[in-house]
């Protein structure tokens, strides 16, 4: 009898050959082979860390199977049999990665940056400007916190949506979508799921239905801890079985299905990938039975917490050996047959394992043999015989022959000959200031946009004003900004809590949403982390989303992802893939504990590789938008909360002026203290410095209107070469951003040579701000406070023109408070004024 040459489906809709399932095997089998081979170069030291696909080969085979170009990846970093399976990586890369090879084109994923298993194509072509996404098989850039992918992976769906329910974008989308029939592949680890981000994805996906099929690999433990300790019901399909829902337009499908079932693996990724691509429904499959044959990670044993029972079901249920089992059933292929595949593919692994290490290793020999051969040419010309030896016989018998080991010593050597000179040390120390700016410039570089769309590129426009310009609110100012930008740019839309129908909190978008519509100003629900993953998802996809987080203190909720996903993006993909999403919210000088407004040294630690706007006014935020939008780097834009009702004039070019990000604003001109501020303590400067001009003080104050870039001009350090005294001033805590701008201007720009005084900060106290008017004032810098502290340096450069104001008093940590030193009654007070 003869054998058939296809294999069908449970349900008998689709049909596999014979050669298809043979060149999965081997796909599958590849892919364990190097898993295997990349945990043995951890434990022998050639690589640091190693994370594995092993057990999961089988189901991503068969999500991948369903995947189609323009398609998205974004998932779990195991996913390395699914990336094989699109092509995005081979083997050599694979182990290139794992040995953190810094050359782009060995790693094409992350140039060394990135540990192994992080996957991620380029979607930027070598000038920064985005490729065609339609022709690509499009894997967003893995992280490793656990389930921070999720934010994201909402974001692109989402743009799908846009992409076929909004008009508007169909003369744009040629390059980024097909009529939204892009759907994107999700992947998480079943541990993961008790993130809360992962729950609030899944509500939005369903609450949105956006096309997201959703896979998560379950191998019921969560590194040592199992299951039944992670999730209710011991299931994550049962514990989201309330959001599932037979109506249309609701709820997402959830499918279960053996890890180890090729068939029927295939059947459930073909027939939901159908649906979701159709229908825009959302679908999560709950891939359950997966084994990990090599635990967790090199960290550990998985020998240590699982059971012999557990360990040997392991064996018999490895995804590889049911598929191998079964295909010699089916006689699809002899058990001699699959020996010889497996042969192959263990040689091929090996082969591409060598590649990768001599691709890594041959530059370095270079570099070694060219370093000793300058360190021996020293030694023929040098006292320090002794020391330069030693070098030399610490770069000859490194254990590990990498650039930290040759640093180190020809840094050794050259501080050994700091009292010599000579042609050979000449020669040595070019060849050190090569090495070194090459590898600082390699690690350093692609923090932020270095294309021709960079805000940095963007040219200032004045704003223009005439008889004409009309007085409004502030709110009206951006909310004319916000029209315009909708008008000029398809691309444009901005979401968040109550910006739709209401029109903002503030009502800045008032009118908006009734004139664009529900999927230009969008109402989302409570849920900061996947509002910013939409922007993220979207602003990877073509577009310009601009989303609104409505208070500073409410972005703590998704601080994770702004500062793991969204603002390491360029960077950890060696400028592969960017998201220029634009964050707006709103803070300073708010009374009450939860809405001080002011977290900012937080930020600013969190969120390199992002800017930081902080406008004073409503007008100079227009003015920063516009640049923004006209640029490809993300940015967080934090407006003053207590300004929108305050009266400004709206520019007669409020849709082309601009304001130049770095680019410091002297708001007041002064000779003797120059104030560093910005935001809402620039009005709080501007008047303390006419209360200082009463007694003689000349105050020029600096507004510096973006943390992040910071005074690229040397506007401040100028400054400081007429006044010869600086105070850092503004809201946060003690330490904190007044600390940054101390550092970023007496260290970084050199200012220190031109003091005449000790630089000062003043901030707000370390505790919370109180509620009230009073809370407020005696916990955050006021004009006194200010008054105090200039008058201060003043005293300290000219102790008899300026006596003690105070002289029973002490200042202490934070806001200028007073205090008596030994508690006793304050002397009566000097008049100031």
């Amino acid at each position: 009898m003869e054998t058939t040459q296809i294999m069908k489906s449970p349900n008998g809709k689709y049909s596999f050959t014979f050669e298809e399932i043979i060149a999965d095997y081997r796909l599958a089998i590849r892919s364990r082979f190097a898993s295997l081979l990349g945990r043995k170069e951890v434990l022998t030291g050639k690589a640091s860390f190693g994370i594995f696909g092993d057990g999961v080969e089988l189901s991503q085979i068969a999500a991948a199977r369903a995947f189609q170009y323009g398609d998205f990846r974004t998932g779990y970093y195991r996913d390395q049999t699914f990336e094989m399976y699109l092509g995005n990586v081979n083997v050599t890369q694979f182990f290139s990665q794992l040995y953190a090879d810094p050359d782009i084109k060995n790693d094409p994923h992350s140039g060394g940056r990135q540990m192994n298993s992080h996957f991620g194509v380029r979607l930027l072509d070598e000038n920064g400007m985005f490729k065609n996404q339609l022709n690509m098989k499009n894997s967003i850039s893995d992280i490793s916190p656990t389930a921070g992918q999720m934010s994201r992976m909402l974001g692109l769906a989402y743009a799908s949506k846009l992409y076929r329910n909004e008009k508007s974008l169909e003369k744009i989308s040629s390059n980024f979508s097909k009529n939204g029939n892009e759907i994107v592949f999700g992947s998480i680890g079943d541990a993961s799921t008790s993130e809360g981000v992962f729950f609030e994805t899944m509500n939005a996906a369903g609450v949105l239905q956006v096309p997201l099929l959703m896979s998560i690999w379950d191998n019921g433990y969560g590194i040592s801890v199992p299951r039944s300790l992670q999730t209710v019901n011991n299931s994550i399909s049962k514990a989201l079985s309330g959001f599932q829902s037979d109506k249309e337009g609701t709820g997402i499908d959830i499918y279960q299905v053996e890890g180890w079932d090729y068939l029927k693996l295939c059947e459930v990724y073909l027939d939901s990938s159908k649906k979701v691509r159709q229908k825009h429904k959302p679908a999560l499959i709950h891939v359950i039975d997966i084994t990990q044959p090599q635990g967790h990670s090199t960290s550990g044993s998985h020998e240590r917490y699982k059971s012999k029972e557990r360990l040997d079901w392991e064996k018999e249920y490895c995804c590889i050996k049911k598929f191998r089992d079964w295909i010699v059933k089916s006689k699809i292929a002899s058990l001699h047959k699959l020996n010889d595949i497996d042969e192959e593919e263990r040689i091929h692994v090996e082969k591409s394992r060598v590649q990768a290490w001599e691709l890594l290793m041959n530059p370095i020999k270079k570099e070694f043999d060219d370093a000793l051969s300058l360190l021996n040419k020293v030694l023929k010309n040098t006292k320090q015989i002794n020391k330069i030896q030693n070098c030399i016989f610490n770069i000859e018998n490194s254990v590990t022959s990498n650039r930290r080991v040759l640093h180190s010593n020809l840094f050794k050597a050259i501080v050994s000959l700091s009292n010599e000179e000579s042609h050979e040390k000449t020669l040595l120390l070019n060849f050190y200031s090569d090495f070194s700016k090459k590898y600082a410039q390699l690690y350093e570089n692609k923090l932020y946009s270095e294309s021709k769309e960079s805000p940095l590129h963007i040219p200032k426009i004045d704003p223009i004003y005439s008889n004409d310009s009309e007085s409004v609110d502030g709110r009206i100012v951006l909310q004319k900004c916000f029209d315009q930008l909708f008008l000029n740019n398809p691309k444009f839309f901005v979401i968040g809590e109550d910006v739709g129908k209401l029109g903002d909190v503030n009502l800045v978008f008032e009118g908006l949403n009734a004139k664009y519509g529900d999927l230009r100003v969008t109402d989302t629900g409570i849920r900061e982390a996947t509002i910013l993953g939409q922007g993220i998802g979207t602003a990877i996809r073509g577009l310009r989303p601009l989303v609104d987080i409505q208070y500073l203190d409410y972005f703590l909720y998704c601080l994770q992802t702004a500062s793991d996903d969204l603002a390491t993006l360029h960077y950890r993909t060696a400028g592969g893939q960017k998201a220029p999403v634009i964050i707006r919210t709103k803070g300073h000088r708010l009374e009450g504990i939860w809405h001080t407004g002011s977290p900012l040294s937080m930020i600013l630690g969190s969120v390199r590789g992002m800017y930081i706007c902080v406008p004073r006014n409503m007008t100079q935020a227009a003015g920063i938008y516009n640049t923004l939008f006209q640029s490809d780097n993300p940015a967080l834009v934090i407006e003053v909360l207590n300004a929108y009702r305050l009266k400004e004039k709206v520019p007669d070019n409020l849709s082309q002026f601009t304001v130049c990000l770095g680019h410091p604003e002297i708001l007041k001109q002064g000779n003797d203290i120059t104030v560093v501020t910005y935001g809402a303590c620039c009005k709080v400067a501007n008047d303390a410095a006419i209360e200082l001009e009463k007694i003689g003080i000349s105050v020029e104050v600096i507004d510096v209107q973006t943390l992040i870039p910071f005074d690229l001009t040397s506007t401040i350090l100028e400054s400081i070469k007429k006044t010869n005294a600086v105070l850092f001033f503004d809201e946060d805590l003690p330490g904190g951003t007044s600390a940054y701008m101390m550092q970023q201007t007496i260290e970084k720009n050199k200012a220190f040579h031109y003091l005449d005084c000790m630089p000062r900060t003043l901030s707000a106290k370390e505790n919370r701000c109180a509620y009230g008017r009073d809370g407020d004032y005696y916990c955050k810098p006021q004009i006194e406070h200010m008054v105090e502290t200039c008058y201060r340096i003043m005293q300290e450069r000219e102790p008899k023109k300026y006596i003690e104001l105070f002289p029973m008093n002490k200042k202490v940590q934070g806001a200028m408070s007073l205090k008596n030193e030994e508690n006793t009654p304050y002397k009566e007070q000097q008049e100031l004024f």
